[in-house]
């Protein structure tokens, strides 16, 4: 199981990029997926983050600004991200599990140690917001 970013770049602030991750290699029936970001001397932060029923949960930080969603099939995942801010600036990362305790707990938030509860992760992209 691999899983692949890609849209990352650099935009003006007030500049709008979207991201995608896609699922690659052996198939993964996830239950929740999320994207998270790290900035460098950072601490690795939830930015949002979609069930199987489409269910959302945004960061404070992003929320009304960053839109998650996923394609029918499960396999791909966008971010939609609007009004960028100097601060949304940050290495980007999506996640997939299958656990639904774990599942449960990046939905509402409550992961302690994200890299070591989640399950796969993608090799992260580049956003840079000036």
């Amino acid at each position: 199981v691999q899983l692949v970013e890609s849209g990352g770049g650099s935009v003006q602030t007030g500049g709008s990029l979207t991201l995608t991750c896609v699922h690659t290699g052996r198939s993964l029936t996830s239950n929740c997926m999320g994207w998270f970001r790290q900035a460098p001397g950072k601490e690795r932060e939830a930015v949002a983050a979609i069930d199987t029923d489409d269910y959302t949960t945004y960061g404070d930080s992003v929320k009304g600004r960053f839109n998650i969603s996923q394609h029918n099939d499960k396999n791909t995942l966008h971010l939609q991200m609007n009004s960028l801010k100097s601060e949304d600036t940050a290495t980007y990362y999506c996640a997939a599990e299958r656990d639904l305790t774990q599942c449960h707990k990046l939905v509402f938030r409550l992961l302690d140690s994200p890299l070591n509860e989640l399950k796969h992760w993608g090799q992260g992209t580049q956003v840079t917001v000036s």
